[in-house]
């Protein structure tokens, strides 16, 4: 089996995963997507791992030609671009406070550029890659005499055999069938720039101690073993710290009183799960800004956490407004992701390590 056809099969096979878990296993779905989890570290690891790859390629090339890789070297710097893009460059990992720049301007309150930029430009963007370097770009150098050009520029394409898995990709992503949807389509880009950096290396590299297609295979699985391990070990890297625990329940404390007041209770909905800085910006419920969170300042908040409703974790504070199908439960709790920075709640039950406090509590939690 050739490694184009396995790349392809292996970016089919992502995708056929998510359809399989979106139809039979929608909470295991809805975790998946969420960040820090192992679909997000995967897609960091398939980027990273490509960026690798395309550095060693550059560095065969230098060798080989006496003259500067410079296609080479920035699809590895795209590469490793979009992999700490993924992960907020550390953010979460490390619980640093973004700059103000990215926290005014950045919806996600993450330090990522991204998530700055408007939405339409963002997909443009995606799918300007992953159709001109995945498909346009193979098919401008059959040209006969663009091919010889490419050669003395340094321009390298993907072969024509990877092409249905950068179309997929970009056809998904353009029908987003699911809920987060983009992130499998990253997932998707990734394995398929992997394969075509590990095709380059395979064409570059003189008598390859493995055959292309077992190399495909290996880093494929080698990235999503990491990233599964990645978010396993999350746990451990989670630093309990007493006096952030105690100052979020405090803080949480003041934020439900501030919601449970008569101008932010009419407004709440069922389904509303957003963070409270977004609900804050809202014409209706800029008094949320000026509540008692706001007032906690004065015995030592710092500023800028209370201007975004971050945590202590310099993580977002988040509020949660469920509804049974019968209308017979409610939820509604304001809650931290806790000491090791990522969603664990329910949509009925906060989870630990989540802190957080209700408003309103079912009497019997409904299971997801």
């Amino acid at each position: 089996m050739t490694a184009a056809l396995l790349s392809n099969l292996l970016v089919f096979g992502t995708l056929a995963y998510a359809a399989l878990l979106s139809g039979l296993a929608p909470g295991l779905y809805q975790r998946t997507v969420q960040e820090d989890e192992y679909l997000e570290w995967a897609t960091f690891w398939l980027f990273s791992s490509a960026a690798w790859v395309w550095a060693r390629a550059a560095g065969s090339d230098r060798r080989e030609r006496s003259t500067l890789p410079w296609f080479l070297v920035g699809l590895s710097l795209f590469c490793a671009f979009v992999a700490l893009e993924e992960i907020s460059w550390g953010q979460r990992l490390v619980g640093y406070r973004p700059p103000t720049v990215f926290l005014e301007s950045n919806e996600q309150l993450e330090l990522n550029l991204h998530n700055v930029l408007p939405g339409p430009l963002r997909q443009a963007g995606f799918q300007a890659v992953t159709c001109g370097y995945g498909l346009l770009l193979p098919v401008v150098l059959l040209h006969r005499r663009l091919r010889p050009l490419a050669v003395r520029l340094g321009i390298h394409a993907p072969s024509l055999g990877l092409a249905p898995a950068f179309v997929a990709t970009a056809v998904f992503y353009a029908v987003y069938p699911w809920s987060h949807s983009g992130e499998w389509a990253e997932a998707m880009l990734g394995a398929a720039m992997l394969a075509a950096a590990v095709e380059q290396r395979a064409t570059g590299a003189p008598s390859p101690r493995w055959g292309a297609a077992t190399r495909v295979v290996g880093t494929f699985a080698l990235a999503w073993a990491l990233g599964l391990g990645t978010s396993l070990a999350w746990w451990k890297l989670a630093a309990g710290a007493p006096e952030r625990i105690e100052s979020a329940r405090v803080e949480l404390e003041a934020l439900r009183r501030d919601i449970t007041g008569a101008r932010t209770r009419t407004r709440t909905h069922c389904g509303l799960h957003k963070r409270l800085h977004a609900i804050a910006r809202e014409e209706a419920q800029q008094h949320l800004g000026r509540g008692e969170f706001a007032r906690l300042v004065s015995a030592g908040l710092p500023p800028e956490r209370a201007a975004f409703f971050l945590d202590p974790w310099n993580s977002p504070y988040w509020i949660r407004h469920a509804c049974s199908a019968d209308r017979t439960q409610r939820a509604i709790y304001v809650y931290s992701f806790g000491p090791n920075r990522r969603r664990d709640s329910t949509t009925w039950d906060i989870v630990p390590d989540d802190i957080g406090a209700w408003a309103i509590r079912p009497e019997v939690p409904e299971r997801e």
